[in-house]
């Protein structure tokens, strides 16, 4: 028998390096020939390159009548072009691994390019055959206006989308194209045909008021030569500056429930339009915002859905809708979530409270100290792919931002001190200046929402 003590040798632990500084990563701006505005950023083992493309086709251009034709447009640039039919174009990004996606919005239209660095070249060529040449076949817009005829009633039965819709009609004036669905209308779609994607892409699509932001590892890639050999081919007119109409907006306190019959829930949302990103509240407003309703940890959640159990979440965030240093901009700001039907009339009282305390109370340290770690400590993972980086660069390139925005940012993020967060939450969201949709069964809770007091309740249909 073997009296020998077993002994392990171990290895020593592996400790910690020293944390490395991070920043949001700074682009480089130049220009093409043909004026398109390029920022590129070399991001080292980002092996799929992101590319957007911001184009100045915002909302409010549609034709009175044809909100809807610049969702459709977007659409159509993976339609076909003068060198490949549709079913011809899907197949070269196939075979380049690529993926080609764009939507309109209030700023413009945003096209998204992401391919892997090795075919990067010829993707670039199919993307700019798309902006310079599209085909927009009569057959092929008439399908995509089906397509999009067919989601109308799916986002009309849709509770959150049915809010949102809502809250715009109520709170910007009827001739004001944010009053209306961003994509349109079952009435003003129907009127969109080739004909009238064709004019609004010859009015508004150029290079000259266009800009692309690349980003991706570029080892080996001569990025001028691909650059001036497909998105360089891309020719257009100049084009004068087109006036942009102020932001306005009625949030007088008050309540419309939009009637829905026999349903379990109450969907919730409270908004009203704030400072967008040049004022310079917007850091505070952001972290304010945060601790309001930003997380699992937040005020809002804590109160109703910890402690009362009303919801499973409840959520305040402020969307830029449009962004001019000029003062022309504006956010949105809002509260959205769901509750039982029961428990709408409570579950207001008890987020109006929330609000009221704030006023009174104001934020704590830990409160603020939570969100600052959240917001700016994670940072550096949410930006850890080209398409996150492109996608925020070409945020900053249509709200008329400077290339380190968002950089600073960070910095004034954890520079705002808890007074200042609370100040900011509390003009964003004064009690007595917020309009409130309820999508729920209005014979349920009508007349427990009236008694709260927080605004004249109106009810319509569907």
């Amino acid at each position: 028998m073997n009296d020998a003590v077993a002994t392990m040798t171990y290895h020593p632990q592996p400790q910690a390096g020293e944390a490395t500084p991070w920043a949001f990563p700074a682009p480089q701006r130049g220009e093409l020939p043909n004026g398109l505005t390029v920022l590129r950023c070399h991001r080292p083992g980002q092996q799929v390159v992101a590319v957007e493309i911001n184009l100045d086709a915002p909302l409010d251009a549609e034709p009175a009548g044809l909100e809807g034709v610049s969702t459709i447009m977007a659409r159509a640039f993976s339609e076909g072009t003068d060198k490949h039919t549709a079913e011809e174009f899907t197949a070269e990004l196939e075979r380049c691994g690529a993926t080609l996606d764009a939507h309109a919005d209030h700023p413009g239209v945003r096209v998204s390019l992401e391919v892997p660095a090795s075919r990067l070249a010829k993707a670039l060529g199919l993307l700019a055959d798309a902006l310079r040449a599209p085909a927009f076949p009569d057959g092929e817009i008439e399908r995509l206006v089906r397509n999009r005829l067919d989601e109308i009633p799916h986002e009309l039965a849709n509770p959150a989308r049915r809010a949102a819709i809502a809250l715009s009609a109520e709170l910007f004036p009827a001739d004001s194209r944010m009053s209306r669905p961003r994509q349109g209308t079952e009435k003003s779609v129907e009127g969109v045909d080739a004909a009238a994607v064709r004019a609004f892409y010859e009015a508004h699509v150029r290079p000259a008021t266009a800009t692309a932001v690349v980003v991706g590892d570029f080892t080996g890639i001569d990025l001028d030569a691909a650059l001036a050999d497909s998105l360089g081919a891309w020719t257009g007119s100049a084009a004068e500056p087109r006036p942009v109409p102020p932001i306005t907006a009625d949030d007088t306190g008050r309540v419309v429930i939009v009637d829905r019959p026999g349903a379990v829930q109450t969907q919730v949302l409270l908004g009203r339009i704030g400072a967008d990103r040049h004022d310079r509240v917007w850091p505070a407003q952001v972290l304010g915002t945060y601790c309001l309703g930003g997380t699992l940890t937040s005020r809002l959640d804590r109160v109703l859905r910890e402690e009362k159990g009303y919801t499973y979440g409840v959520r305040a965030f402020g969307q830029v809708l449009r962004s001019a240093p000029d003062g022309t901009g504006a956010s949105m700001l809002a509260v959205s979530g769901s509750v039982d039907t029961a428990s709408t009339g409570p579950a207001l009282d008890d987020l109006w409270n929330v609000l009221r305390t704030l006023a009174a109370e104001g934020l704590t340290d830990a409160e603020r100290d939570v969100a600052v770690q959240n917001l700016v400590g994670v940072a550096p993972l949410k930006y850890e792919t080209a398409a996150a980086v492109a996608g925020t660069l070409a945020d900053q390139v249509e709200q008329h931002l400077p290339d380190d925005f968002q950089a600073r940012l960070y910095e004034r993020l954890a520079e705002t001190g808890t007074v200042e967060a609370t100040a900011a939450a509390v003009n964003a969201f004064p009690v007595d200046r917020l309009v409130t949709v309820l999508v729920g069964d209005a014979a349920q809770i009508a007349e427990p929402v009236r008694a709260l007091g927080i605004g004249d309740v109106t009810v319509i249909t569907g």
